[in-house]
């Protein structure tokens, strides 16, 4: 099944969603659950390191391989460098590898088992963290060494399992005791105090108050976002990308499901996940909208906050969408954050005066944080931006950033405007 979860991230899937998926439709322990998620996430996020201690065993270059070999020799090599001893690591991996090459499978990773120990230092810092260069130089030139760095180590840990308590479904006591009768530890947010920093629930998707409805896993920085926007009851509030709506319906639960939120997006496909989070926490006030965010449907100065979370190269979130490291290109980031300007330039006609627009991004690149900044600074004139947060979110223009080690969350960037009063 790693092999299989390895294979179709290679071929462009998402292993945040395609594991819990495979996962849904076998009956294996919790036990081996929690082993295919680590090897999988682990693999790919070591995958550079991975390959250059593969490369001098293998008379084949890597690239050359048939993908499920090269899926099965990167999982055998991240087994052996995680200590799993070399009968398991090998033995497994070469039975579950393509039969027709088991014994090329089988030659490379004892190769490595020989001559590995202890494994080499890699001398970039790229080799060593296992990511691009690109993405190496734009953290540690835009944060300083030591910040960059803490961030991409951060960034190849796990991240925390984070509930959102509904509170128009459950008590948060209740939520507690329930956890803990399944055998789980929790602790309170760092960032977000109610939140539940949960270990040892297990897969999610099978946890009681996640199907009824009573909570939803959601990293505080996520969770932060919604707070920024302060929708109250009885609001207009438009979700201008939507899917697959977390914040939406986070948004909905602090309104009290008193309002309307209109959840926007641009795939009716998408949409489909958004209607069903609703539908699963019972909320009513969400109305889903399929319009292209620079081409919304609804008359202009009519919302009483709007939210553009926008489309983004995903920085801040690498440890739960590991593949991503590997996908995203410098082009990318220059065209992402020529999209988010036009969507930023849309969102803000529909705010109303006195209105408030909320523009976030999970990642870290200057061109879709400051820059984005310093473009509303000069062609947004109506709007002024507003201070929500305090430490550890730092100053980042006239927004809020927060990096992955800060608090031990996803890295979050978020401008909070307000629009003037007067506008006729």
């Amino acid at each position: 099944m790693a092999i299989a979860a390895l294979l179709r991230a290679e071929q462009g899937g998402f292993a945040n969603l395609d594991v819990p998926a495979r996962l849904g439709r076998t009956q294996l322990s919790d036990r081996d659950r929690a082993w295919v998620t680590g090897a999988v996430y682990g693999t790919l996020r070591r995958q550079r390191y991975l390959d250059d201690l593969i490369a001098p065993h293998s008379k084949r270059a890597l690239g050359e391989l048939e993908p499920a070999v090269r899926a099965a020799l990167r999982l055998g090599a991240y087994q052996l460098v995680e200590g799993v001893a070399a009968h398991a690591a090998v033995g497994e991996t070469v039975g579950a590898a393509p039969e027709r090459a088991r014994t090329y499978v089988n030659g490379v990773l004892r190769s490595l088992d020989r001559h590995g120990r202890p494994w080499p230092e890699p001398s970039g810092l790229g080799q060593r963290l296992s990511y691009p260069d690109w993405i190496v130089d734009e953290l540690v030139d835009g944060f300083g060494e030591s910040d960059g760095r803490a961030a991409l180590e951060a960034m190849n840990e796990p991240g925390a399992v984070t509930l959102r308590v509904n509170p128009l479904r459950a008590d948060r006591a209740a939520v507690l005791r329930e956890l803990e009768l399944r055998g789980a530890s929790t602790t309170s947010g760092t960032l977000i105090p109610d939140a539940i920093v949960v270990v040892g629930t297990g897969d999610l998707e099978r946890l009681r108050s996640v199907r009824e409805g009573r909570v939803t896993p959601q990293d505080q920085a996520s969770q932060a976002v919604a707070i920024a926007l302060d929708p109250q009851p009885g609001e207009r509030v438009l979700d201008v990308a939507s899917a697959p709506g977390g914040k939406t319906s986070a948004i909905a639960e602090r309104m009290g499901d008193d309002g309307v939120v209109v959840a926007a997006d641009l795939h009716a496909s998408r949409l489909r996940l958004v209607r069903e989070a609703s539908g699963r926490l019972q909320l009513m006030s969400i109305h889903a909208l399929v319009a292209a965010g620079t081409a919304l449907p609804c008359a202009d100065a009519t919302f009483d906050r709007v939210l553009l979370d926008a489309p983004c190269s995903g920085l801040g979130v690498l440890r739960r969408r590991p593949e991503a490291r590997w996908r995203i290109e410098p082009r990318q980031v220059t065209q992402l954050a020529a999209l988010q300007i036009s969507l930023l330039a849309h969102a803000a006609t529909k705010v109303r005066p006195g209105g408030r627009l909320v523009y976030s991004v999970c990642t870290l690149t200057r061109a879709e944080t400051l820059e984005v900044d310093e473009w509303a600074t000069q062609e947004l004139a109506d709007f002024t931006a507003v201070e929500v947060f305090a430490a550890p979110w730092r100053p980042h223009g006239r927004g809020a950033l927060l990096l992955p080690h800060d608090a031990g969350t996803d890295g979050m960037f978020v401008l909070v405007l307000q629009r003037r009063a007067d506008i006729v």
